[in-house]
């Protein structure tokens, strides 16, 4: 073996079993039945299940291999064959801390194609395959440049997203070229061919080869930075803002795309009415696509099953089979959109390409009005068909999954959603009780600002300092994880509530890593949420406004919830708009990419 390759292979052995160990596994009571255990091992495409007992203490392993020979005896009965009949026992495991050389060496000494990865007090956190450290090998072994590697996956990666948002932006451009609208049409088909070309040379340039975590996160912030740029054509050419200089015109141009794509909704037009009914669909499609987190949906059409698995802190909270979801939600909200259009036109909305632009909007808590004094005319049926809109783009996207798919309907699920209504009952009364509101407007506005859409219908100007810190937290709260809304989400004020209990240092040794890594991640963006807008809301501050008022709207921003107190508007000067911008795509990100490519512990 040349000395290089050697160096690399024993570099890869030196490593922890805890970084490539599966932490997606089964666990069942040793009582289960050999029937029952198959039919969930197939469902979930396990080739293994951990042993369990009453206590919850592992006592044994069952694999494929294992059902097979069992089968295969003539005096076994299915039905009756438990877990317990079968299993290997005592299990055989390795510590988290032991490297994959003596991983590799147990397997030889033991003849055994997987292990069970544990902590040091014997909890079970995953389990490492034979097959998962030969393929690290091979792959490594047969890339000379990590380096020129990973930047060709990336390039390969961000090129195939590329391409992908380029054909869905063709779509405003046929609906422009169907109303007759050449200004927008020619924009919109403008930025979607510079994104298929754009796509096309990064795939020439790139390799198809799988990301490591830090190289998913590179190119998920390139993707977002690439359709925010290219997203500015369609304004730039259509040019709404009046008056100006170019660097003025681009900040606008930057600002709007980066308010659209991040579902913030955050507005420089005040009568957006004027502006032509293709425009207001693009903008709002935008959104759609924007809040649908496509880009980690792309993901899931061509990247590896079980390397989604470590990317929970992309797309955050739990996540069924990933392939299956893509079709699912695509579809599912497709549905909802055109339900919630022809609600709102039965109602008495009767242009419908503004309907279909609002619910696209509701649906990916974008909150971008196709008419200035639309919500003033609303009757009640109407609000709250937008109510019902708004909340369903905050609950998770597991959620409306399930009701496809039934079997994904996990405990930890629905017990999310229901501390996300729960918080936004307890608010909506304690909003209705600080305020002289309606309750209507008051429903209507804390749902706004908890679920992120940010449609605004009263001025937060009139109302108290009690009342506006109320939205100020659910703005910062967000709605549940992997959703169209924006803030921290429910799921990791659930995991931080994990550190507070665990916070004796006996108590979070016993915690699995990958679990405390996730806390940690939680922790990191409570802190970072509320404080990365201050430099912003200074700099604004600045210019003459309130700080107060500044940070409100600078926090809008990064939640993409998009409330304001009217700070933010086509007089802001370019720099500001730019900030803002900046933030509002942090914000959709959530904060966590920066930490995946600067923080290499969280990943390691």
């Amino acid at each position: 073996m040349p000395y290089e390759t050697k160096n690399i292979v024993n570099n890869i052995l030196d490593r922890k079993v805890s970084r490539f160990a599966n932490t997606n596994f089964l666990r069942l009571l040793d009582s289960t039945s050999m029937v029952d255990a198959c039919s969930i091992m197939q469902k979930n495409h396990k080739d293994e299940v951990i042993v369990i007992d009453k206590t919850n203490s592992v006592v044994g392993i069952v694999t494929d291999q294992d059902v097979l020979k069992k089968i295969g005896e003539a005096h076994a009965n299915p039905k009756k064959t438990t877990l317990d009949d079968i299993m290997t026992f005592p299990l055989v495991s390795i510590k988290h801390n032991d490297t994959l050389l003596d991983a590799l060496k147990i397997m030889r000494d033991k003849n055994l194609r997987k292990l069970a990865v544990t902590e040091d007090d014997g909890t079970v956190i995953g389990i490492i395959y034979q097959n998962t450290i030969t393929s690290l090998i091979r792959q490594k072994v047969a890339s000379p440049s990590p380096t020129n590697y990973s930047i060709k996956a990336i390039l390969w990666n961000l090129g195939t997203v590329t391409q992908f948002a380029g054909i869905l932006m063709l779509i405003p451009s046929i609906v422009a070229t169907l109303l007759n609208e050449s200004l927008v049409a020619t924009g919109v088909f403008l930025m979607a061919t510079l994104l298929l070309i754009t796509g096309f040379f990064l795939n020439t340039y790139g390799e198809k080869h799988p990301l490591t975590l830090r190289g998913s996160a590179v190119m998920i912030l390139a993707s977002f930075f690439i359709l925010v740029l290219l997203g500015t054509i369609p304004y730039l050419y259509v040019s709404p803002y009046g008056q100006g200089d170019f660097a003025d015109l681009f900040a606008s141009s930057f600002f709007s795309s980066a308010s659209s794509f991040t579902t913030a909704g955050i507005t420089l037009f005040g009568t957006p009415e004027d502006l032509p009914d293709s425009f207001t669909f693009f903008r709002s499609f935008s959104q759609f696509v924007g809040g649908m987190s496509f880009i980690y949906l792309i993901m899931t059409a061509f990247y590896p099953e079980k390397k989604l698995i470590t990317m929970r802190g992309f797309i955050s909270g739990n996540i069924p089979k990933l392939r299956e979801l893509f079709a699912t939600i695509a579809i599912v909200f497709s549905i909802y959109a055109v339900i919630i259009a022809l609600l709102m036109f039965y109602l008495g909305e009767r242009n419908i390409l503004d309907d279909f632009s609002l619910a696209m909007s509701v649906l990916s808590t974008g909150g971008f009005m196709p008419d200035s004094a639309i919500l003033e005319t609303l009757t009640v049926p109407e609000y709250l068909v937008l109510m019902a809109g708004m909340i369903l783009g905050a609950l998770p996207f597991g959620l409306h999954y399930a009701f496809v798919r039934k079997k994904f309907m996990s405990f930890k699920l629905t017990k999310e959603v229901g501390i996300y209504f729960a918080i936004l009952g307890g608010a909506i009364l304690l909003f209705t009780a600080t305020t002289d509101v309606s309750e209507l407007d008051s429903a209507f506005t804390v749902i706004a600002a908890s679920t992120t859409a940010g449609m605004q219908i009263i001025d937060l100007t009139d109302i108290g300092d009690v009342s506006v810190s109320i939205l100020f937290v659910l703005m910062l709260i967000g709605g549940c994880g992997f959703s169209t809304a924006g803030g921290i989400k429910i799921f990791r004020l659930e995991q931080i509530f994990q550190f507070r209990k665990y916070f004796k240092k006996s108590k979070w040794e016993k915690i699995p890593i990958h679990e405390r890594k996730e806390i940690w991640i939680a922790v990191i963006l409570l802190i970072l949420f509320p404080t990365a807008p201050i430099p912003v809301a200074y700099h604004i501050s600045n210019q003459g406004y309130d700080f107060n008022d500044s940070y409100f709207e600078s926090v809008g921003a990064i939640t993409t919830a998009g409330l304001g107190t009217g700070i933010i508007d086509n007089d802001l000067d370019a720099f500001s708009k730019i900030l803002v911008g900046l933030l509002m795509i942090l914000g959709r990100l959530e904060i966590i990419l920066l930490a995946y490519i600067f923080v290499p512990k969280l990943i390691s």
